[in-house]
């Protein structure tokens, strides 16, 4: 071929291939991973470069955390099972050795630090999770931070002479050391890759009913911190939302009461998981909760502590051996979620010895070491709470008033029957009738009582339609809420000042700030005792009800009054005694003069 038809072939591929360009106009830039030449919103690139941005920033943090913890060569293995720790404190220690006082986990390869102790905090109740691949032995050292990192002790667990899906509550005493360590150790017995059957069907599984006659009302030779024992069988769940990008869940459940803590394994890639799993609780007290939240096993959510799912169900609310569906409480403002209904499938039974149970309450309540103690600033609950401190006020105040009706003889058929009820009551009235007259408060509620369940149904919040929720909104403007908020707040303030004062005047009133008073408070209460000496007090309370409702009658232009608070208004509280107070008049200088006079 000749030169001239190279020549030619290459000016008409430039002239095929050359650039055009163009103006780019304002708000706009070039998309540069489009196929074709393609203008976005600027707008539009900077939520994709924050996007990218963030999802940089959570590949440093899970690269950190994998290197830190050296784990990219154990991840390629299987692990047997997962052990969850929970590091509660130190007991016995040296005095003096508490602030800055750590301690260090080690189980095969993996390792994990808590943080330090210091006077604010004098308890770690830190939850570390571990996994158990071909060393079952747990390392703990302890360590202080001063001047010089010194090491306080260790102590080593054999965590295959634990029992598996049960939390051991153990007291380890340090070797090399001074000192024990209070944890709470439990193994999940299930494997990360044990087949998983994704189809929705329970044939499997067998739910156990834990044994009656162990509990029964007359067996108390056993252990008295121990008065139930609970069997629940989670069977699977439907609806569940995924929290990462891919749109499927890895979803397993958690399952705690009390301290007691087990964990089902994850089903991978699936919005319907069926775990399938069988548990057994010892219940110490019949009125704690079951809590059960469904979590995702991917690292991101696991270190931002996200949930899919949670519920939380009272003991006493258990009806045994039935199987049903519970919806789970979905708080996530994940836009996706609107309209699904995650549920979860469980099976429950429990036993209790109700003696033991009963003696139970009289003891102090397990604390749950993990809880999470954070303060936060919720409106709509001071809203609420404000609410119920101002409807208490009112109860009290229309109370008295109804009282005041009751006795100036308004409705005369209902002062009558008010006034013989009074007098046939304190005239039967005898001591041992008083247990029974506070039950009569219970009884009224008992037979009064509109809803008996402890949990309140889903269906109650699904009533109500869409423009009911708008118009709420529209109504319920912040403007509205923040008056409504004043409104209470001025209420309660009013209320509390009240009671602050009126008990700033009975403090005076003992400190004799009023001496004539104080003194008119002790004769008064010595001619009462003789009084109750000398005159049954079933007359006495005849006669306080017949002077009662006879005061109109005696005179009628009374104004209606309560004499004991009559009487305490006339004693001044800390504001008066202020006020009370005498000025003393300054002293005029000596002049030299008056003093050689004098």
């Amino acid at each position: 071929m000749s030169n001239k038809w190279w020549q030619t072939t290459l000016n008409r591929f430039f002239e095929s291939t050359q650039i055009v360009s163009f103006t780019i106009p304002d708000g706009l830039v070039m998309d540069p991973l489009a196929p074709t030449a393609l203008a976005v919103s600027t707008e539009f690139m900077d939520r994709i470069g924050s996007g990218l941005t963030l999802l940089r920033e959570h590949g440093k943090k899970v690269q950190k955390y994998v290197w830190k913890n050296k784990k990219l060569d154990i991840l390629k293995k299987s692990w047997k099972s997962s052990v969850n720790v929970v590091l509660i404190d130190a007991i016995d220690t040296p005095s003096g050795s508490i602030n800055g006082l750590y301690c260090k986990f080690k189980l095969g390869a993996e390792g994990h630090k808590s943080k330090q102790l210091s006077k604010s905090k004098t308890a770690w109740c830190e939850r570390f999770n571990l996994y158990i691949y071909d060393d079952s032995n747990l390392e703990v050292t302890v360590w202080h931070k001063g001047n010089q990192k010194s090491f306080m002790g260790r102590c080593t667990i054999d965590l295959s002479q634990l029992e598996k899906e049960k939390t051991h509550e153990l007291w380890q005493e340090l070797e090399c050391g001074q000192g024990s360590l209070h944890l709470l150790i439990t193994l999940n017995g299930t494997t990360r890759n044990m087949p998983i059957d994704n189809v929705p069907t329970t044939n499997g599984v067998r739910h156990t009913l834990p044994a009656e006659d162990k509990y029964s009302w007359y067996r108390l030779n056993s252990d008295w911190d121990q008065v139930g024992e609970l069997s629940v069988t989670v069977y699977g769940a439907e609806g569940l939302i995924a929290l990462g990008l891919s749109g499927k869940a890895n979803a397993y459940c958690v399952l705690e009461l009390d301290n007691s803590r087990v964990q089902t394994h994850a089903v991978p890639g699936t919005s319907d998981p069926m775990w399938n799993k069988s548990y057994t609780f010892a219940v110490n007290d019949v009125t704690s909760m079951l809590t059960i939240t469904v979590k995702d096993e991917s690292i991101i959510n696991t270190m931002k502590d996200e949930t899919i799912g949670k519920i939380s169900i009272p003991l006493l609310t258990i009806v045994n051996d039935e199987k049903k569906w519970l919806q789970l409480d979905n708080k996530s403002k994940n836009p996706i979620s609107k309209g699904s209904s995650p549920k979860i499938l469980l099976q429950m039974s429990i036993v209790w010895n109700p003696i033991k149970a009963s003696l139970r309450l009289l003891s102090p309540k397990e604390t749950k070491y993990t809880e999470k103690t954070q303060r936060k600033f919720n409106i709509p609950l001071i809203y609420s709470n404000l609410k119920f401190i101002k409807d208490i006020f009112y109860a009290v105040y229309y109370g008295n008033e109804h009282l005041k009706y009751v006795f100036e003889w308004e409705n005369r058929e209902k002062s009558a029957i008010a006034l013989g009820a009074w007098l046939i009551f304190w005239f039967f009235f005898r001591m041992w009738m008083t247990p029974l007259v506070i039950v009569l408060p219970f009884i009224y509620f008992w037979f009064n009582r509109s809803n008996t369940s402890l949990i309140p149904t889903p269906q109650l919040e699904e009533e109500s339609t869409e423009e009911d929720l708008e118009l709420t909104k529209d109504d319920k403007t912040i403007k509205t809420r923040l008056y409504e908020l004043q409104d209470l707040t001025f209420t309660i303030k009013d209320g509390i000042d009240f009671i602050v004062s009126l008990l700033q005047r009975i403090k005076n009133l003992l400190k004799f700030e009023v001496p004539y008073l104080s003194i008119l408070v002790m004769t008064a209460l010595v001619v009462a005792s003789i009084g109750l000496y000398l005159i049954p007090i079933n007359y006495i309370f005849m006669a306080l009800g017949i002077y009662k409702f006879t005061r109109k009658f005696l005179n009628p232009n009374r104004v209606p009054n309560n004499d004991i608070l009559d009487f305490i208004s006339r004693v001044p509280d800390d504001k008066m005694l202020k006020q009370w107070r005498e000025l003393k008049v300054p002293e005029q200088p000596i002049s030299r003069s008056d003093s050689k006079r004098r």
